[in-house]
């Protein structure tokens, strides 16, 4: 049956099927490509380390954000999840890989406080009453938006408006377009024609509000380089972004 598209739902679905399956790293038969990614531990891979993000740390010393309940989407092997967990946070990692969700769960006992961590779809266990929908008062994103086609923004924004608390805030970091940054900065159209993401998509600063202009802009800035004997992940060529949700009047 050829005709087949009733709700918006079929409509994404065939958008992501636009793609090559190479470039499927944010649905769910992406697992397999994650636990290939993630198999050797020992490649030298900028987020293998056990460091949390330096911008998400910051916002906690600078008092930015407060503890409260946290949503880590895309957490990969944890390392940001934890350090929310050991700072008083009530936090939820979510990732596609099984070999990712593993090698957090390997990194668990951090001291004050213990991480969960869900295998999956991120749109699917937030849906509206699965167990992860919310609220939240931090939804954390460290390298999972950027690699969303243009399509699932649409998915993306939904998930923000339903899992975050009116008052809470979501920090993004993602690639960086411009000099210095990494990623493909083609246009939206050009990436369906070419059926390729090129390995993520990099953002400028006003592309970044404009995607999120329903949110208030608390910082947007390049994260800060670290050092490798720091004890806080930090590469130049990524964007760190914090919003706030307002409380509707």
């Amino acid at each position: 049956m050829d005709r087949n598209i009733r709700t918006a739902d079929d409509v994404m679905t065939l958008l992501d099927d636009l793609f090559a399956p190479e470039a499927h790293r944010w649905t769910a038969g992406a697992a397999s490509w994650w636990d290939d990614f993630y198999a050797d531990r020992s490649k030298p891979v900028p987020f293998f380390v056990d460091k949390p993000d330096e911008n998400l740390v910051s916002y906690v010393d600078r008092g930015l954000i407060t503890p409260g309940r946290a949503l880590d989407l895309g957490c990969g092997a944890g390392r940001n999840t934890h350090r929310l967990a050991s700072l008083g946070f009530d936090v939820d990692g979510i990732d596609l890989s099984p070999a990712a969700v593993a090698w957090a769960e390997e990194r668990a006992g951090v001291p004050g406080g213990e991480a969960r961590f869900h295998c999956g779809d991120a749109f699917v266990l937030t849906s509206e009453g699965a167990e992860l929908a919310g609220p939240y008062d931090l939804i954390h994103d460290s390298g999972c938006f950027h690699h969303l086609p243009p399509h699932r923004r649409v998915s993306y924004l939904a998930l923000l408006d339903r899992c975050l608390a009116p008052g809470g805030h979501f920090a993004l970091t993602c690639f960086a377009a411009g000099k210095g940054g990494m990623g493909s900065e083609l246009p939206d159209a050009e990436l369906y024609r070419k059926g390729d993401l090129g390995g993520g998509l990099a953002y400028t600063p006003e592309e970044l509000r404009g995607i999120f202009s329903d949110l208030t802009e608390i910082e947007v800035r390049r994260m800060r380089d670290e050092a490798p004997a720091s004890p806080l992940f930090g590469e130049p060529f990524l964007w760190t972004a914090l919003f706030r949700k307002e409380p509707r009047q």
